[in-house]
């Protein structure tokens, strides 16, 4: 099998089932920003500290799933059967209640960072929202798998949890925001 099909020489693509699209198009930046996302989650697995095995592993579990979400938007409505599913979103919500449990209750918004590894999983949250953000517009011009909406905008929550997880486990305070107004409020 060759690397190169020469289709990329024009500015197209194919998605699966074989219709071109442009490689500017929603799709393909819906797609390609989640495989970024994914090759950031390689290079912070390699980074974390051995101490949060329980998050490399959902790491682990994530990167599957987002391959499932990117082949989802490579692949146009009624082509196939979608492989990411509602139980995927709702395994996610599971992860986001045990991290959120870890830290100390807030009222006012953090700064990413506290420790490198906290710091590498903001990084993956904000590329998440960028994802997401994509996934959206592309949602305005053509049919996808919702649960693939839904999981993005878990998953962004999911680094945030296990960021402020990290810091906490690290014997780190979160960075607050000092200009931040009470915005979290614990009834």
């Amino acid at each position: 099998m060759k690397l190169y099909t020469k289709t990329g020489d024009a500015g197209q693509t194919k998605l699966v089932g074989g219709r071109s699209v442009a490689k500017s198009s929603e799709r393909v930046a819906s797609y390609g920003t989640i495989d970024e996302l994914n090759a950031w989650l390689g290079y912070t697995l390699i980074q974390l500290n051995p101490l949060h095995a329980d998050i490399c592993y959902d790491i682990e579990t994530i990167q599957q799933l987002l391959f499932d979400c990117g082949t989802d938007l490579a692949t146009p409505a009624g082509h196939r059967a979608y492989r990411l599913s509602e139980k995927d979103v709702i395994w996610l919500e599971g992860r986001i209640d045990v991290y959120a449990d870890e830290p100390p209750m807030i009222e006012h918004f953090i700064i990413p960072g506290g420790t490198r590894d906290a710091a590498l999983l903001h990084v993956a949250r904000t590329t998440t929202r960028r994802a997401e953000r994509h996934v959206v517009a592309l949602l305005q011009e053509e049919e996808i798998n919702g649960a693939a909406l839904r999981f993005l905008n878990r998953l962004s929550d999911y680094f945030y949890a296990v960021a402020r997880a990290v810091n906490t486990r690290q014997g780190q305070t979160d960075v607050f925001y000092q200009n931040s107004d009470k915005v979290f409020h614990n009834f």
